[in-house]
């Protein structure tokens, strides 16, 4: 016997702390500044280049973001640290990670008219983790007092969409009856906010579904139509940081390629064709045309990115609402973009709607999800 899976409950948790591009731009000027007067002599002799100043403009042009919500602003804005200050917790305290998680689940589970005793399931979907083990999904797992079993799982900027496919078929196999996808992302600890390109691009924030069978849901709810996921190998997004770094003698912590790294032109020219192709493709072999399509909740990375693959999937610009944005107010946040944006505009579709989530990234990773709209 096999089930509908259903997506009944989003949940989202936002820092109370955030940066607005100019703050961003006074602390990488200074930091600039800094830099460059420390290393004059070298500069003059041409072994060193300068680093040039960033400003507002150039963040927006090259983005869309305006600000972006983080766990610690503090370390970001100060010239002489440039990256967040976490305080060290005890074993015996809940994660950081595990602590947004928790907050953004029980947004889900109310959101659905659910408690912990109706999951069998914690997925904690995310492109970074804070540690190795125990898995962080097992300490969400414990926290909210869900039975059953959990585990964590990485496909960077796809994460979400990677773990909604292993829930739904979980759900329509019959092995759960339900399963909570939770995306905490920390993505300044991973940015390199020293580096001009890319020192604007991500923000932090955890989003939380929850997926159980159709038959379940008390509400208004998305049946998950289908699913579909891809990866092509790419080294133009990568982080090679990770714990054989010291094993390595040049396993510095500082070293460049010890946070965000990416190719941003390449990314571009192969991104696109791939992501446009992967959803033209899925919708095809689901029946889906574009005109039935209500609305799209695409991975918040780029608004160029997000402008291209909307026109290309719908065959024409937009219209306001059906392609929404949340990017110029939490900027990248990795995996949960794409449920930052769906589950904040998505309530007012009528039954029978039909609506796609995608995300996609380092990998190179592409994952849509296919829904329609009971209400």
């Amino acid at each position: 016997m096999t089930f509908t899976p259903a997506i009944t409950g989003t949940g989202v948790f936002t820092p109370e702390l955030s940066i607005s591009n100019a703050e961003l731009v006074v602390a990488f000027n200074a930091y600039a500044d800094k830099f460059n007067a420390k290393n004059a002599e070298a500069i003059a002799a041409g072994t060193i280049e300068a680093k040039a100043h960033s400003s507002e403009e150039f963040i927006v042009k090259a983005s869309g973001i305006e600000r972006r919500y983080v766990m610690d602003k503090s370390g970001v804005l100060d010239p002489d640290v440039m990256h967040p200050l976490l305080r060290q917790r005890s074993d015996d305290e809940p994660s950081i990670m595990a602590e947004m998680a928790l907050d953004a689940a029980q947004k889900a589970l109310a959101a659905a008219g659910k408690t912990a005793a109706d999951v069998d399931a914690v997925i904690c979907a995310a492109s970074n983790l804070e540690r190795a083990y125990p898995a962080v999904a097992i300490e969400i797992q414990d926290l909210l007092g869900i039975q059953g079993f959990a585990f964590d799982m990485n496909v960077a900027c796809s994460s979400a969409t990677f773990g909604i496919q292993a829930a739904a078929d979980m759900v329509r196999s019959g092995s759960i009856r339900s399963a909570l996808v939770v995306n905490p992302e920390i993505c300044s600890a991973h940015l390199e906010w020293r580096d001009r390109d890319c020192h604007f691009i991500f923000g932090d924030v955890a989003t939380a579904i929850l997926i159980e069978r159709q038959e379940a849901a008390i509400g208004p709810h998305f049946e998950i139509k289908s699913t579909r996921c891809a990866t092509e190998f790419s080294n133009n997004i990568r982080n090679n940081n990770g714990y054989l770094r010291r094993s390595r003698p040049d396993g510095v912590a500082d070293r460049r390629d010890m946070q965000f790294m990416q190719n941003g032109r390449k990314v571009f020219k192969e991104v696109l064709p791939m992501v446009s192709r992967h959803i033209a493709n899925h919708m095809a072999d689901d029946g889906v045309t574009s005109d039935d399509l209500k609305r799209v909740w695409l991975h918040q990375a780029n608004k160029t990115m997000n402008d291209f693959i909307g026109k290309k999937v719908l065959g024409r610009t937009p219209e306001p609402g059906e392609q929404p944005n949340i990017l110029q107010d939490y900027a990248n946040t990795s995996s949960a973009g794409s449920i930052i944006a769906f589950s904040k505009y998505s309530e007012d579709l009528s039954d029978g709607d039909i609506g796609l989530i995608c995300s996609f990234g380092a990998g190179y990773s592409v994952g849509s999800v296919i829904l329609k709209r009971h209400s």
